[in-house]
């Protein structure tokens, strides 16, 4: 570090440039000392000095163009690392050998490995809900963009468990946090294959069901519904949980907010009409 520090007047700003220079100085000395000698011997010979001459010129394009090639890669690890500082993903990094140049690849891609996973456990702790562990409102929205495909008939189905604030009030919130994770559960195990289920938001939980027609979407939730009414897991001294549910058809990403205006509304409806039903919105 003290030479590195030393020398860091000779082209601040360019490691390679100084590299270069040191090495253009340490290629010329065999001229520079044969011309102090040839001038202290008050003599020259034109012939040593041509071919010290040629030999310099060609070893210098030599030196500076293995040095280029043997600095590659220290700029390649260099603008890797850039790339990971933006926390952005880097593509696959290139094995080097047991010399200080593969040490710095390896740990450039040690880093690299272990940055991808961080973001990837960020990412998806981002978009679960932690009491449930159902996707949460960002979490959905971001699988609605990846999973809604143009022109597909698809539906959206907003749900609402009924008089929940009576269990938190009569038996506290532990049991009411308890009955969310038992419905999240079941709400996903009564879900084929492709759905997906989140909790948009306190005891409201969402459902799309990708390439499926409203009818049958309808037939789905309603299949919930009465599922949820027969649970024999609820506790003996509560009423079986029951939940509303407003269902509506979308086609795109593009109209999903409008959807969830939609099925939000025919969640009301079902609310104004007795709880406990389906109402759908087309």
């Amino acid at each position: 570090m003290r030479f590195y520090q030393a020398t860091r007047w000779i082209f601040p700003r360019s490691y390679q440039l100084r590299l270069f220079t040191l090495c253009f100085l340490a290629v010329h000395l065999p001229i520079i000392v044969f011309c102090v000698a040839e001038g202290v011997r008050g003599r020259w010979d034109w012939g040593i000095f041509l071919t010290l001459l040629a030999a310099t010129l060609v070893g210098t394009c030599a030196a500076v163009a293995g040095l280029a090639a043997l600095l590659a890669p220290i700029g390649y690890a260099t603008d890797l690392l850039r790339t990971l500082q933006r926390g952005e993903r880097v593509p696959n990094i290139p094995t080097g050998g047991e010399d200080l140049v593969g040490e710095l690849l390896a740990g450039v891609a040690r880093a690299s490995n272990e940055n991808a996973a961080r973001i990837s456990n960020l990412t998806d702790a981002a978009g679960k809900d932690m009491l449930t562990g159902l996707l949460n409102r960002r979490g959905f929205t971001d699988m609605a963009a990846r999973t809604l495909r143009a022109g597909t008939n698809s539906a959206i189905a907003l749900l609402d468990l009924d008089h929940f604030k009576s269990i938190n009030d009569r038996f506290g919130h532990e049991e009411g946090d308890r009955v969310l994770t038992a419905f999240g559960r079941r709400l996903e195990e009564g879900l084929r294959r492709g759905d997906r289920a989140a909790r948009w938001g306190g005891e409201e939980f969402a459902i799309l069901m990708p390439a499926t027609e409203l009818d049958d979407a309808t037939e789905i939730v309603e299949r919930l519904r009465l599922l949820l009414r027969l649970d024999t897991a609820a506790a003996a001294d509560r009423p079986p949980l029951t939940f509303s549910c407003g269902v509506t058809a979308l086609q795109d990403y593009q109209s999903f907010t409008a959807a969830m205006a939609r099925a939000d509304e025919a969640l009301y409806d079902a609310k104004r009409g007795g709880r406990d039903r389906v109402e759908t919105r087309a």
